[in-house]
């Protein structure tokens, strides 16, 4: 076999196996959060205000809630699913904001999909923090986000934060934006 041959099988072999093994999914995963931006802050004199707080949704045994319990409180809303491969690659990031603030933030971890395919992965990944269902067809105050989308909506009800794709919530932008919000 020719050493060019060689290389060219080898080189094949290894981009086929980013497509079609574990392996290439850890690989993408990590491309995914390595490419991820900083989430655009909005200031307060241009962002919007979301259309009130009537909000039926499900939380993670299934029982109905209304998202009128964040009224005057700082929230972080993340739109994912288990199957989407930027959701995953923001998860580990938006654990551990939520780490950091579930005290003092509201988080809205919101899936459309069915709870056995999110309980699975929750559990593989050893994710502990509360997952809410998204009900569909319920009118919604906010526009429903594509995964993986995202909102910080502060106390006065005003879209700090409107990211649709992959970001890093990992950051200091991001921890100095909600201490400031915390703090009005």
């Amino acid at each position: 076999m020719k050493k060019n041959t060689f290389f060219s099988l080898l080189l094949f072999a290894a981009i086929l196996s980013f497509f079609v093994t574990p392996l290439g999914d850890y690989s993408k995963l990590f491309l995914n959060r390595l490419f991820a931006s900083s989430p655009t802050i909005i200031d307060s004199d241009s962002s919007n205000k979301i259309n009130g707080y009537s909000w039926k949704l499900k939380d993670a045994d299934w029982n109905f809630f209304n998202f009128e319990k964040s009224k005057g409180k700082v929230v972080f809303i993340n739109f994912w699913a288990s199957w989407h491969l930027p959701s995953r690659a923001q998860m580990k990031e938006v654990r551990e904001l939520y780490d950091r603030y579930h005290d003092r933030v509201d988080f809205y971890i919101i899936s459309n999909e069915e709870r056995e395919p999110v309980e699975a992965y929750m559990a593989k990944n050893n994710y502990t923090f509360p997952i809410t269902y998204q009900i569909i067809g319920e009118p919604s105050p906010i526009g429903l986000l594509e995964p993986p989308g995202c909102y910080v909506i502060d106390k006065d009800g005003m879209i700090r934060v409107h990211q649709t794709d992959i970001s890093d919530w990992n950051n200091g932008a991001v921890d100095v934006l909600l201490e400031e919000l915390l703090a009005e």
